[in-house]
């Protein structure tokens, strides 16, 4: 009987697929006696006419990769034209998107076709793209876009965008470079026909990298034949970032053939004349699509093709040549470096704009991170143009001028900068030999950066500066509490040459003074740009000043100089590199680097001791590896053990007579460590912005009535006083909230090395959260900016016993000769495997005769032969008589030898070599402990 069923069910599948291939035939039929009786269709008709709904399943709808190549026409049967369209515009199939119009607003979007909420799954949340799909949109039932880049960051076609006034002269440049290069590149007028999408088809889907790589290529070679093409261009290739972000679906792209927009003669692929072409599926029929080999060789020619001579990499001016400018090259000097167009071929024109442009990091950051890049910039860019000139940031002058100068070029320059007016002030100090050697390379030059560490006095130098130039000068500054130091250094080392006894007037605008002086004046940069205005004063002097001047890559802070007219520009940093990579903007405005001091070697010329006390925290060793920074913020502020270890460190250095800073970043934890604090020590304090300006005023009043020997404590945000605040009694600090830059580490760090008769030595507590891979992993790019700064780490303040931070290129001999001298064990902790370094090491590893265990990650580990190569390493240590232990979750870099020495850091002993990353050697079997328990959790998972 089971039998009996089983085979009736059989025969009415075959019957109902008997049944639809008999339906679907019948449609086709209708279809061709359709065209006998109508005769030649009209354009509009011919797109898509009466089409039948296939009764097929779901997964029959799905559109697949038929690899179709019927010849088709506007004759065709609608089925057709629609297998047609799929084979050419394929990308995700689990979701597509709509456009819509906002009914508030009225603008128009697009957004993923969610499911009916009762058919909605976690994994099948919206809408498949179908031949259904595809019919809705032609017919223009709907508007459909596309997302180009599948989940394994493959694509098959890429498109590039281009709008704007000039986007035919664009499109007529890039099909000029395709055709040179024999690369088959198809143009659509956009769905506002204000644009074009140039579309370039794949026969199998390939890397988006690759895809992405051969449109930069090719965008590179299109600016060389048309300058005026934009930067943005770069954002608006579709795919629009190699990686699938998290979470994320990729950008998307309006579908072609929309029946709404073909009405209007938009949505249409067009010609060189940018004419439509009359059939548009024999258009589409003819499309020649590029192999992967096709790609590769595409690549290797754009890249190689000296024409493009690699755009925005170093050294890519000197490719330029004599005859790419006029015999003579017009400049005038403003605000801005401003180049006369006429006679500049479009390639140097190119080069130039270059010149005012890098990458931004933050892309590269985001897509490494598999985040969304949508609205981030890949390409940031300083110039400014006209029809006839265009403008550079003032510190490229010496670049241009030298490279002009190199090719023979004559330049004839127009000086409209601001000479200001005189100042007769004088300088009333004494320059260290350092600092006479940074005024006198910033005096050679109208622009530039003093770069001097923390404590350099770099104030003062400026001071210097001021009096032998004597014009009037602005000094901008972003703090009020920088306003107010530079009042007091004025007052201490200007006086007035008409007057022995009269001193400088200073004026300052903003922290609630408005009263400029147009002579010598301090001003605020948020006060200079109000209501997207610049304030007209800039134009009024002849030198400005920019203090810590790394924060001069903001917008507003950059408008500002932007408008600053000034003849002399200097700015002054301890720390010349930003964290999101925006640094090339501090050149653009200020000009060079023309002097930089050596942190290790000042730190050795110093009075004190620079020790490193580095404290292993317990802190959540179970916590989800998943957990967001902030969500790990929280929970360590609020962490009493944590807090306990910062509080009895600080307790126990104030009862030696030091004087603390404990930093952190959260409000909240700066009164749960002054009430833990309270309860052990007196002269504890707040300084923090959100207390207000009137509250820290009287805390520092407070504090300058301490007598020399009452020891004290200030706790506040990195925010509040890592910049701008002097009070050379501090000796210790203690880092109570982690953080990864080293430039931060610089400016905290810093707040100890002002010079005091009686410092002997400073000291920074560390809390290393060993247990929390992402707060481990910022303290060893911290380590690498103690190393930097000539730290030594000690295991304990009251012994003699310090180490040196080890380096890459110095640690591998002492650590060798740890290893070799142990008694019991030796556990290393290398999570990445390097064949090349297991070979130059396996020998000395040989040597050693205590039991050696090595714990390494294999869960990053994605093709075979990365897996081949690290069985075979594995192999080769195994031989060693190594014992193996493999887990997905260590991130740490450490060795621990007997129970009792650690190195720890950034350095992998079996990993690749790097000479900047860094180690340190600890004696401490409580460290030892605690580190150990990563290999125990290792050994229970």
């Amino acid at each position: 009987m089971e039998k009996e069923i089983k085979d009736i069910l059989n025969e009415n599948r075959i019957l109902k697929k008997e049944n639809q291939m008999l339906k679907n035939e019948i449609a086709k039929l209708k279809q061709e006696a359709s065209h006998s009786q109508s005769g030649i269709e009209s354009k509009s008709e011919g797109f898509y006419n009466t089409y039948e709904v296939q009764e097929n399943s779901k997964n029959q709808n799905i559109i697949v990769d038929d690899n179709f190549t019927s010849k088709v026409n506007k004759y065709s049967t609608p089925g057709e034209k629609v297998k047609l369209y799929s084979s050419l515009f394929k990308g995700r199939t689990d979701v597509y998107a709509e456009k819509f119009i906002h009914t508030k607003t009225g603008k128009v979007g697009y957004a993923p076709k969610k499911r009916p909420y009762w058919e909605r799954t976690d994994d099948r949340p919206y809408e498949p793209y179908t031949l259904d799909t595809i019919q809705d949109h032609l017919r223009g039932k709907i508007v459909t876009g596309i997302f180009p880049l599948k989940n394994e960051d493959n694509c098959f076609f890429l498109a590039i965008d281009l709008d704007g006034r000039e986007w035919r002269k664009d499109t007529s440049a890039i099909r000029e470079v395709c055709n040179e290069f024999g690369l088959p590149v198809y143009v659509e007028r956009s769905q506002s026909g204000n644009g074009a999408h140039c579309w370039f088809f794949f026969e199998t889907e390939v890397k988006a990298s690759l895809a992405r790589k051969m449109g930069t290529e090719l965008i590179n070679q299109t600016m060389m034949k048309r300058h005026e093409l934009d930067f943005a261009s770069y954002d608006r290739m579709f795919p629009n970032q190699d990686t699938v972000p998290k979470g994320g679906l990729g950008n998307l792209i309006a579908l072609p053939l929309q029946k709404q927009a073909r009405k209007t003669g938009n949505s249409l692929f067009i010609d060189e004349n940018f004419t439509p072409y009359e059939d548009q599926w024999e258009y589409l029929a003819a499309i020649s699509k590029i192999t992967a080999d096709q790609l590769f060789k595409t690549i290797e020619r754009l890249t190689e093709n000296d024409s493009s001579l690699n755009l925005g990499k170093k050294g890519y001016m000197n490719s330029l040549n004599k005859s790419d400018f006029p015999k003579c090259v017009h400049l005038t000097l403003n605000s801005m470096v401003s180049i006369q167009k006429k006679g500049i071929s479009s390639r140097a024109l190119s080069y130039l704009k270059w010149t005012a442009a890098f990458y931004n990091p933050e892309f590269y950051q985001l897509q490494a991170m598999r985040r969304s890049t949508y609205r981030v910039q890949r390409v940031i860019t300083c110039h400014e143009e006209s029809q006839t000139h265009i403008m550079l940031p003032r510190g490229l002058y010496e670049k241009i001028t030298n490279m002009l100068s190199d090719l023979n070029i004559e330049i004839k320059v127009i000086d409209e900068r601001s000479k200001g007016n005189k100042l007769d002030v004088s300088f009333t100090g004494n320059l260290r030999k350092d600092q006479t050697e940074a005024v006198e390379r910033m005096l050679k030059h109208n622009t530039g950066v003093l770069c001097g560490t923390t404590a350099f006095g770099k104030t003062v130098a400026a001071l210097n500066i001021i009096a032998e130039k004597k014009v009037n000068t602005l000094i901008l500054v972003n703090k009020v509490s920088l306003a107010n130091q530079w009042r007091k250094r004025i007052a201490q080392f200007l006086k007035n040459e008409e007057s022995d006894e009269e001193s400088i007037s200073t004026g300052q605008l903003g922290g609630g003074k408005k009263n400029l002086t147009n002579k010598l004046d301090v001003a605020l940069l948020q006060s200079l740009y109000r209501n997207k205005e610049v304030h007209d004063c800039v134009s009024k002097y002849g030198m400005i000043i920019v203090d810590e001047c790394h924060h001069i890559s903001a917008f507003s802070f950059e408008k500002v100089l932007k408008n600053a007219n000034a003849k002399f520009v200097y700015g002054l940093t301890a720390t010349p590199k930003r964290k999101d990579g925006h640094h090339p903007i501090i050149h653009m405005q200020c000009g060079d680097i023309r002097y930089q001091n050596d942190a290790r070697k000042v730190a050795e010329e110093r009075p004190f001791a620079h020790v490193l006390i580095p404290r292993f925290t317990p802190f959540d060793p179970y916590i989800d590896l998943n957990s967001d920074l902030q969500t790990i913020y929280s929970r360590l502020v609020t962490n009493d053990q944590r807090n306990r270890m910062v509080v009895e460190d600080c307790v126990s250095n104030v009862k030696e007579g030091r004087n603390g800073l404990i930093l952190t970043e959260r409000i909240e934890h700066l009164d749960i460590i002054k009430e833990m604090l309270k309860k052990e020590i007196s002269n504890v304090y707040i300084l923090s912005g959100s207390q207000g300006k009137k509250k820290n005023d009287a805390v520092m009043q407070e504090l300058e009535t301490l007598k020399e020997d009452d020891p004290f404590v200030i706790i506040s945000t990195g925010k509040y006083i890592g910049e701008g605040f002097d009070d050379s009694r501090l000796d210790t600090l203690l880092i109570a909230m982690p953080f990864s830059y080293k430039g931060r580490l610089q400016q905290y760090a810093g707040r100890l090395h002002r010079l005091r008769e009686g410092k002997t030595e400073v000291r920074i507590y560390d809390y290393v959260d060993i247990h929390v891979p992402l707060l481990e992993r910022m303290y060893r790019k911290r380590l690498r900016g103690y190393g930097g700064m000539g730290y030594e780490v000690a295991e304990n303040t009251l012994s003699n016993h310090r180490q040196l931070i080890y380096s890459g290129d110095n640690y591998y001999k002492p650590l060798v000769k740890d290893m070799i001298n142990s008694s019991d064990e030796v556990i290393i902790s290398s999570p990445i495997l390097s064949e090349k370094q297991v070979t130059n090491i396996k020998e000395d590893i040989g040597n050693i005769h205590s039991k050696v265990s090595l714990v390494t990650n294999t869960s990053n580990l994605t093709t075979k032969e990365e897996q081949r190569m690290s069985d075979t390493i594995i192999g080769t240590l195994l031989q060693k008589g190594i014992k193996i232990i493999e887990s997905e979750t260590v991130s740490q870099c450490f060795i621990v030898i007997d129970q009792s020495i650690i190195w720890y850091g950034s350095i992998e002993l079996f990993g690749k070599q790097y000479k900047n990353r860094s180690f340190m050697r600890i004696e401490s079997t409580i460290l030892a402990n605690e580190v150990l328990k990563i290999v125990g959790r290792v050994n229970r998972g």
